[in-house]
């Protein structure tokens, strides 16, 4: 997408042993670019969200196996330095299922591989096709969602179709394009009139920082508003519909998703409003079946939650502060858990299905890793 005019993804291999990204941590304040080098420092970078969203995150592990490629292709026990890698990558970020998902790619693809020279050329093309799928699916989940956005546009006489996110699903999370945000833009950009009603995200801000900055570069129109906002303004008929992504979801069509997601469902559906998961493919898991009880949700550190970074105009920088007396105690769910009855329909690069194990399979067949 595009950041003031000039398009950006948000990972690319700059040399062939080094993978860079655009810099999360930084925004919405400074716009960097940070080298990565090694498997250690991928995961570094996946564990301490430089980089974070369910396919971006997927495409960091697949030149996270890469760069160990990379560092164990001539050694005698590559197979089993290279699992070590597979299972550090794994860890960083345990609800995610696009990072277990491209590594078991990689993982697979390199089983034919005998040589280091093979090793290494597989392990680049594998992770290339990985970030250009990921690119190319969130333009389809654009167009398919567009459709949506289409009919309520018909009906709104001109006014703003307006549309409520949670967290940032946008082309931050991915590769380029988003899957929450990409039908937003596509309507956008074929002139649609729509208005972006935006979560802060507590406790990491990831809209308020995020979501709001890359719209902002676009040019879309939006609302940031406090998390518990969203019922309000659907009560009073101010939300045409949801639009969400997701980090896991389920064979029966249960979505994981950032923390505060299963209560805007909820909101949505006393109030008679469509509420759909955009997500590729390789989010669904196909082991999986009850979300609540399967899906394991990742907790993250007090820190997040007892302190807060933004802009101080006073030293015209970046500070971080506490916001509640020192020693509280805080628990950090990550995400949490919608069920499918709450879910209007999920979108995919293959269309629009009930939230099913009906519903997906009818677009999916049942994949395996090396798909």
């Amino acid at each position: 997408m595009n950041v003031d005019g000039k398009h950006y993804r948000t990972i690319w291999l700059e040399e062939p042993d080094c993978v860079q990204i655009i810099d999360q941590a930084l925004l919405p304040h400074e716009f960097a670019v940070m080298e990565l080098r090694s498997p250690k420092e991928m995961c570094e970078a996946i564990s301490r969200m430089h980089l974070r969203g369910a396919g971006l995150i997927g495409a960091a592990a697949a030149w996270g196996i890469y760069l160990a490629v990379l560092k164990h292709a001539t050694q005698a026990d590559f197979a089993d330095q290279m699992q070590a890698e597979a299972l550090a990558l794994i860890a960083t970020r345990p609800t995610a299922r696009n990072l277990e998902w491209a590594v078991e790619r990689m993982q697979k693809a390199l089983t034919s591989c005998s040589t280091p020279e093979d090793r290494v050329a597989c392990a680049l093309r594998v992770a290339q096709e990985i970030t250009d799928e990921d690119a190319d699916f969130c333009r389809r989940i654009g167009q398919h969602g567009l459709e949506l956005i289409r009919e309520i546009a018909k009906k709104k006489n001109g006014e703003p179709v307006n549309i409520l996110t949670h967290c940032n699903a946008g082309w931050l999370a991915f590769v380029d394009h988003g899957t929450a945000l990409a039908p937003v833009y596509a309507a956008f950009n074929e002139g649609i009139p729509v208005h972006v009603w935006v979560d802060e995200t507590r406790p990491r801000n990831q809209g308020a920082s995020l979501t709001t900055w890359e719209l902002g570069h676009h040019g879309v129109p939006h609302t940031l508003i406090p998390d518990n906002a969203g019922g309000h303004l659907m009560q009073h008929g101010q939300v045409d519909i949801v639009f969400v992504g997701s980090d896991r979801t389920t064979a029966n069509g249960d979505v994981a998703n950032k923390i505060g997601t299963y209560l805007k469902a909820l909101a949505a559906h006393d109030n008679g409003i469509p509420f759909y998961a955009a997500l590729p493919s390789s989010t669904i898991d196909w082991e999986i079946g009850d979300g609540v009880k399967e899906i394991v949700i990742e907790e993250r550190g007090a820190d997040e939650v007892c302190r807060m970074t933004g802009w101080d105009e006073a030293s015209g920088k970046a500070v971080t502060i506490r916001i509640c007396p020192e020693g509280t105690r805080a628990a950090n769910f990550g995400f949490d858990v919608t069920p499918a009855r709450l879910v209007t329909g999920i979108i995919t690069e293959q269309g629009i299905s009930p939230a099913s194990r009906e519903g997906l399979h009818a677009l999916h067949e049942r994949p395996d890793a090396s798909r």
